[in-house]
């Protein structure tokens, strides 16, 4: 079993992301858009938001995405998948979150980063962006500066640090 797979196992499990909805305010209880708002948004719980958290901040590359890393359901978990495969980095490094497997960890990942698509990277416990952001790093080259710095991947031999 992959490092990536079995993180995901262990931490978040579909079981660990407990779902709890927003409280109606007097302010929005006689409004019946805002309540059915309010119904339909899920808030990530602050377990679940741990979670997360800590596997972020203990691990250099994390990516939340449609799939695994060898088999990307989404064209631009794929797209970000290649990208970081084009930089030198290998599978193995990456610590992967399936977001199909667990609708609650779909939708929380959107809150924690306040970013609305999926996949998502975060870097040294930062959060980077989605697959639009990445490719305009790579295409810019800053993304490989940042690979270098969180010593993912090596400097190629005669390539100025």
């Amino acid at each position: 079993m992959s490092a990536f797979r079995s993180v995901a196992t262990e931490l978040l499990r579909p079981s660990t992301f407990t779902s709890t909805r927003a409280t109606p305010t007097l302010r929005t209880l006689g409004n019946p858009n805002s309540l059915r708002l309010i119904q339909q948004r899920r808030q990530l719980s602050d377990e679940a938001r741990k979670k997360i958290d800590d596997v972020v901040k203990e691990n250099p590359l994390v990516l939340f995405m449609k799939g695994t890393p060898d088999l990307p359901q989404c064209g631009f978990s794929r797209a970000v998948c290649q990208i970081l495969e084009v930089q030198g980095v290998s599978l193995e490094k990456i610590v992967a979150f399936n977001c199909l497997e667990d609708q609650e960890l779909r939708e929380g990942i959107k809150e924690y980063s306040s970013w609305p698509t999926i996949p998502q990277v975060y870097l040294q416990g930062e959060f980077v962006g989605g697959c639009d952001i990445m490719l305009q790093m790579h295409q810019s080259g800053e993304l490989e500066k940042m690979l270098l710095e969180a010593k993912l991947v090596e400097a190629e031999p005669g390539a100025e640090a």
